[in-house]
């Protein structure tokens, strides 16, 4: 008696842990099997074939151990059964065929469930159309990537303003009235969709997105436009890719405005604490973001960006990740500005999911810009604002490693100080562009105002 409740007891045991077991296979086969492809059907099958062999593993001696009974004489061989050692005759067909029918259900019920959870497609939203004057580079970098240019009224001045978004991979809608001002002031003015965003190139294989890739790409936007040298306007990011170009093409700048600026190099903070935007969501836009990036199609991906990203990739389409970021990024706006600003605008032109995956991951790889910087004598203004959720380190950095850095604070704006105090931010580019005194006072102390 106490054998036979300890046998069946074990069986149950085995039948419980049928379905975590072969769920855990199928999913150690998936992403085992993304090391050697990215084909998604591929992954499944070998995710199915791996929970369907466990569960039928694992369920046969279960079903063994509950079906085993005593038979002897005719009895034992009416039933099919074979002879035991001490008498006893165990069933051997019966139990194969209970594992194979329990693993074929949950093979169907887990194909069921992958297909919605994981394999079912998510919102991409409809594409704008592309703004009246959008232009496209076919760059030798391989880069296609889209322009809008707005040309000086009255007498050109020789060196263009290009203006680089923040992001990585979030780019504006076009021209703006920042762009018109200074096209107002004599100068050509050119914003353009970094590779991976807007409605530039995509590329299938996401770890091509690098700094290096960027700062290719705009070195060859200046020869594209025909430019001895230029004029940056960065912010965020844009300050970050800025301050690369100019480290490695220091005689093509002619000046650079870094605008609320991303770390110079992310090696500087080993501990990642720069300061995130994600540092100053409330309780609410944290959860309506967590709602968005739980969901199993985008865990899965997640997962499988450490192991094969054109695996991840190919699971989580560019347009699918995009309206996902799209969505967040609504979401966390107005964590980027002052508060009581007027509310940004979302822009039409699609975010770039991957793009700022992947450049972000490789920027903590890249070596250091600043002994290079160091040696630069090219003027730059360096935006501070109050609200800015990026450290003060972080904005100090540029001021003490360009030795021709002016450094001003803006009070009553964050990290979007373009939007949030437009008629001053205005006035300070152009000014320092010109060459005129400042509106605002250069900040000397290397310590932040209290």
């Amino acid at each position: 008696m106490v054998r036979t409740l300890l046998r069946r007891a074990a069986g149950v045991t085995l039948l419980l842990l049928a379905l975590p077991l072969a769920a855990g296979a199928g999913a150690l086969a998936f992403l085992g099997a993304a090391l050697a492809t990215a084909t998604i059907p591929l992954l499944a099958a070998a995710a199915l074939a791996a929970l369907t062999g466990t569960a039928f593993l694992v369920a046969w001696p279960a079903f063994a151990l509950l079906t085993r009974r005593r038979a002897t004489g005719s009895a034992a061989v009416s039933a099919g059964t074979g002879p035991a050692a001490d008498g006893r005759r165990v069933t051997t067909a019966r139990p194969a065929l209970a594992a194979a029918v329990l693993a074929g259900v949950l093979a169907v019920a887990t194909a069921g469930l992958a297909t919605v959870a994981v394999f079912e497609p998510l919102p991409t939203g409809a594409a704008s159309p592309a703004p009246a004057g959008t232009r496209y580079w076919d760059l030798p970098t391989g880069s296609r990537l889209a322009y809008a240019m707005e040309p000086a009224r009255g007498k050109r001045r020789p060196t263009p303003v290009i203006a680089l978004h923040g992001g990585p991979g979030t780019p504006g809608d076009g021209i703006d009235d920042m762009d018109r001002a200074l096209a107002a002031d004599g100068f050509d003015v050119y914003e353009y969709d970094q590779l991976g965003a807007g409605r530039s190139t995509r590329l299938a294989d996401p770890t091509g997105y690098t700094v290096a890739r960027h700062v290719a790409d705009l070195e060859a936007v200046r020869q594209a436009i025909g430019a001895e040298r230029v004029i940056l306007v960065g912010a965020s990011w844009g300050a970050t890719l800025a301050a690369h170009y100019l480290a490695a093409h220091p005689d093509r700048v002619a000046r650079v405005v870094f605008t609320s600026p991303g770390a110079l190099w992310e090696g500087a903070f080993p501990d990642g604490k720069t300061g995130d935007i994600w540092d100053k969501l409330t309780p609410a836009q944290e959860d309506e973001i967590d709602a968005l990036a739980y969901r199993p199609r985008f865990l899965a991906a997640t997962l499988l960006q450490a192991i094969n990203p054109r695996a991840a990739h190919a699971l989580l389409t560019d347009a699918e990740a995009d309206q996902m970021l799209r969505q967040i990024l609504e979401t966390a706006a107005p964590a980027a500005q002052y508060p009581g600003a007027p509310p940004l605008t979302a822009p039409a032109n699609a975010p770039g999911f991957w793009v700022n995956q992947f450049t972000s991951t490789d920027a903590e790889t890249v070596a250091d810009p600043r002994p290079a910087l160091r040696a630069v004598h090219v003027p730059a203004l360096v935006v501070r604002a109050e609200g800015d959720y990026k450290k003060w380190a972080v904005t100090y950095d540029y001021r003490r490693t360009l030795p021709d850095a002016t450094l001003v604070y803006v009070e009553g704006a964050g990290h979007a100080v373009a939007s949030d105090k437009p008629a001053l931010y205005q006035g300070l580019v152009r000014a320092f562009l010109l060459g005129e005194p400042l509106p605002l006072p250069a900040w000397e102390s290397a310590d932040p105002p209290r």
